[in-house]
């Protein structure tokens, strides 16, 4: 809706981007009210469970939760240490995931939000959950009143990620299921499909089945071997866009007397290639 109530559309579907509905999702980000962040003053984060009274708390044992929920923003001192008393952020929770697979990071997953268009509303499906950062992610872009599934092979990489969704406050929003996507997706009008898999190649043809017209696929390939594939397999298909990127972060040191690199720039991790289903081709 535009401020005179007109419908905003996209390749034909409506996009739900109220005034209210922004007021709504941008009060704060989506992870759990009850949990809060100590930072030390070298940065590093201990997370406060969602009680009040004493409890304990991993690298400072036991803490008076009470007292710190009523210091946000605020600097305390616990054990002689100064410590700032913040909220969460999805930042702070993919910083410290519980880890049972290699994740994609920060700087993958905003190019990839990006391209994909998730948003308050979107139907995502992912395959290859992994840790579950890019599962949190998502969950967090597609909002309260969008839907997420998350597929892997492995129960036990589901179990690690159901936990790390659940600490962030996001699981209302997922389904996790043990499923194969190479062999078919249940699912019809997806909004986006992301695949972080071996072989994402062999899902193409299954992802474009369950993609809604103009629909969004994302794939996440370590070696240029598998993006060759990927690209062959999303040619053979009705799909237009097909573009690889990779995503070099380079931080800075800003001080009073000059700039310069603070360090060796974060390189390769992976290559994003991204595509649009299309019914028709030129």
């Amino acid at each position: 809706m535009g401020r005179e109530g007109r419908v905003i559309t996209l390749c034909g579907c409506p996009l739900q981007a109220t005034e209210k509905a922004f007021r709504r999702e941008g009060r704060r980000v989506a992870v759990d009210d009850g949990y809060l962040v100590l930072m030390d003053a070298r940065g590093r984060r201990h997370w406060v469970p969602p009680a009040d009274g004493v409890v304990r708390v991993d690298g400072l044992g036991a803490v008076d939760a009470t007292r710190i929920r009523a210091s946000v923003g605020r600097r305390i001192e616990i054990g002689g240490r100064p410590f700032l008393v913040l909220r969460p952020s999805l930042e702070d929770a993919l910083g410290s995931l519980e880890r049972e697979a290699q994740t994609i990071g920060a700087k993958d997953i905003g190019a990839l939000l990006l391209r994909i268009g998730a948003g308050p509303g979107a139907r995502v499906l992912e395959a290859g959950t992994g840790s579950g950062s890019l599962t949190m992610a998502l969950a967090h872009a597609v909002g309260p009143a969008g839907a997420l599934v998350s597929c892997d092979l492995r129960r036990e990489a589901i179990d690690v990620a159901r936990r790390n969704v659940e600490r962030a406050g996001l699981a209302g929003r997922v389904e996790f299921r043990v499923a194969d996507v190479r062999q078919g997706i249940p699912a019809k009008d997806l909004d986006a499909v992301v695949l972080d898999i071996p072989d994402p190649w062999a899902a193409v043809p299954a992802a474009w089945d369950a993609l809604r017209p103009c629909g969004h696929l994302a794939t996440f390939s370590p070696n240029m071997e598998q993006v060759k594939e990927t690209a062959k397999a999303l040619r053979a298909k009705p799909f237009v866009g097909v573009r690889t990127i990779e995503v070099i972060e380079r931080e800075m040191e800003v001080r009073d007397v000059g700039v310069r690199p603070s360090h060796a720039a974060l390189g390769h991790t992976g290559y994003l290639t991204f595509a649009r289903k299309v019914l028709d081709t030129f």
